[in-house]
């Protein structure tokens, strides 16, 4: 008797609880795309486009994340023409945190979310570092030129990690540039990368070198302190 074929089998095992298989996705996707076919998948799947999950017997279990990304290399395809080498440039940039745009490569956000009034804990979460941006898409998710980006950088204002920055740096090249426009150049902006440093080591005297639940709450504590002061020292209209 033959040996039955695990990622044949595969096409009924399992739920969306536990990952679906490759037959119940194939079902979801060809309701939008008649073409697809198991072959196919398993052919996206072997250029490394989509890796589910393996059980122990080998069956495919594809997450809901799976699933959108076979659909997204899928749309690609049909609508854009791409070829897959360009689809999976494209979902190498979504895995580093930017979004997909109806047209051409993913970008990147051209400001992170800002929190009005008085800053919380939640301001100081993963959310701005999540992202991690080439050069070149941090300069044009920021808007600025790459001789400000260049300076910024030679100040330790905006510091690289590897060959990716982190979402952080679109929002200090944004209000960097804006500075400019008064006149101050970021040579002028080192005293505030100096305060920052202090603030963090003084949060780090009572949390420690890593993040904790009380990480956030100092952080926004230390920053309204700082907004405080300040505010107190400028001059009365």
């Amino acid at each position: 008797m033959a040996r039955p074929d695990p990622s044949a089998a595969d096409s009924t095992a399992g739920g969306p609880a536990d990952g679906r298989g490759i037959g119940q996705v194939l079902q979801l996707l060809q309701a939008e795309f008649a073409d697809v076919t198991i072959s196919k998948i398993r052919f996206l799947e072997a250029e490394g486009l989509v890796t589910p999950a393996r059980t122990a017997s080998g069956y495919r279990k594809f997450s809901a994340a799976d699933v959108e990304r076979l659909r997204y290399v899928l749309t690609a395809q049909r609508d854009q023409y791409l070829p897959l080498k360009v689809i999976k440039e494209h979902l190498g940039a979504i895995d580093r945190g930017l979004r997909p745009a109806a047209a051409g490569p993913p970008v990147a956000p051209s400001s992170l979310p800002q929190t009005p009034g008085q800053p919380v804990a939640e301001d100081f979460g993963a959310s701005g570092t999540e992202l991690r941006l080439t050069r070149a898409e941090l300069q044009a998710a920021a808007g600025v030129s790459a001789e400000l980006l260049g300076e910024l950088e030679s100040h330790g204002l905006v510091v690289a990690s590897g060959n990716h920055y982190a979402g952080d740096a679109i929002v200090i090249a944004q209000v960097a540039a804006q500075l400019a426009g008064y006149g101050l150049e970021p040579r002028h902006l080192r005293a505030f990368r100096t305060a920052a440093d202090r603030e963090v080591g003084l949060i780090e005297q009572v949390t420690g070198p890593r993040r904790t639940e009380q990480t956030g709450e100092l952080a926004a504590l230390t920053v309204r302190l700082h907004t405080a002061l300040v505010r107190s020292r400028l001059p009365r209209p």
